[in-house]
């Protein structure tokens, strides 16, 4: 609507300016040197302030407008992607405090799980040496105790070949006298069965 105004105002100024015109043979055009008249100054300057508003409404309505148009969609898609890269940057940084948290937390499970089983291990080694101390308790008594029922009947084995041995040498004392050469044979064959006993 403003257009059409425009175009009316500028059609009827025109149409004003013609009626207006010298009407001499010159055809508008002044001669050198002759001073132009209040008329003749008037009318280029009132086209010119026309031909300005003119194109100044054409700017105003067509071309501003567009230019506008152009720098607020430029501003908001600059906007959208500031705010867009500002998520984009949030997210990450979230991302990397989620990781960093879950690290230190898989760290600890870690951890956890190391001393959980060295302190198994340290029991379970503690354990096994209990055991086998009392394994070898239990054969160094029994060891002892064969050794002494061995040495016990072995004690008793040369007490019964000692007594043997001193019946039948009291039996030979008996049968006849006995010399100093006969006392020391029968030493000495008592020593030979008494050494062959033990061994």
């Amino acid at each position: 609507m403003l257009t059409k105004t425009v175009s009316a105002l500028a059609a009827s100024f025109l149409t004003t300016l013609a009626a207006a015109a010298p009407e001499g043979g010159h055809g508008g055009i002044e001669k050198a040197g002759v001073v132009p008249t209040v008329q003749q100054g008037i009318v280029p300057m009132l086209v010119g302030i026309a031909v300005f508003l003119v194109v100044l409404a054409v700017l105003s309505l067509k071309v501003w407008p567009t230019i506008l148009k152009g720098l607020k969609d430029r501003e908001d898609k600059i906007r959208t992607e500031i705010e867009s890269a500002e998520f984009a940057r949030q997210q990450a940084k979230d991302a990397l405090e989620q990781y960093n948290k879950s690290l230190a937390e898989a760290r600890a499970e870690a951890q956890k799980m190391l001393d959980q089983t060295r302190a198994q291990q340290v029991a379970l080694a503690a354990e096994l040496k209990a055991k086998a101390d009392a394994e070898l308790t239990t054969l160094r008594e029994k060891a002892m105790k064969d050794i002494a029922a061995a040495k016990q009947a072995a004690v008793s084995e040369i007490y019964a070949e000692a007594a043997n041995l001193a019946s039948t040498v009291a039996g030979k004392i008996l049968r006849r006298e006995i010399n100093a050469a006969d006392q020391r044979r029968l030493v000495e064959e008592s020593l030979t069965q008494l050494q062959s006993v033990r061994n």
